[in-house]
């Protein structure tokens, strides 16, 4: 016998639903409930820390930072945004005290926006990522300055909208949309620089 799959959308409904009760729990002092929301979510706020901190072990302490101001304010989650982006604005703000508290790696300014933005959709760099190396893309990545590569990790990796971004981010939409237009274009740039290389070595 066959099981019918679950759509896509009641599966993420239902996860969000789980971690929403975790929460409750966590406000009432559960502390198997903050075990299991560690094990749901750690995993992506380390991703998403370490893509903006370039740093393991500054990423560890963006994990155990985060979750346990998670712990900590359970409470004052109102369900005005997925629960993961309540979770990695708060990490997003930790890993902002972590570049201040580092003066080699602060987060670089972004120039004048351009006058012409480009579609935010990532097929031209999806289909860029799958036919390079891996650590083409990592090494490509590093080289963006810090809210580009944010913006881009939250977009592809994330898989947050414009209005999830600018919220996290603290911005318009129309500056996330800048921030990506760049981010692409150095990173076709970049890529294609890395391609020519080795066909030329």
């Amino acid at each position: 016998m066959t099981v019918p799959a679950i759509p896509l959308a009641d599966a993420t409904a239902q996860q969000e639903a789980e971690l929403v009760l975790l929460l409750g729990r966590m406000a009432a002092g559960d502390e198997p409930a903050l075990t299991a929301f560690y094990a749901k979510l750690n995993r992506r706020v380390y991703a998403f820390a370490l893509r903006r901190l370039s740093d393991p072990d500054l990423a560890e302490e963006v994990v155990v930072e985060t979750l346990y101001e998670a712990w900590r304010h359970a409470g004052r989650f109102e369900g005005r945004s997925r629960v993961s982006t309540w979770l990695l604005g708060i990490a997003h703000h930790k890993a902002l005290d972590k570049l201040r508290g580092n003066a080699s790696r602060q987060a670089e300014e972004l120039g004048e926006e351009a006058e012409q933005i480009a579609d935010p959709t990532p097929d031209t760099y999806t289909h860029i990522a799958q036919r390079q190396q891996r650590e083409q893309i990592g090494n490509c990545m590093e080289t963006l300055p810090d809210e580009q590569r944010e913006a881009l990790h939250l977009v592809f990796y994330e898989d947050m909208s414009l209005g999830e971004i600018a919220q996290l981010q603290d911005c318009p939409e129309n500056t996330v949309k800048t921030r990506l237009f760049h981010a692409r274009r150095k990173m076709r740039e970049c890529l294609e620089r890395q391609t020519r290389w080795e066909a030329g070595s």
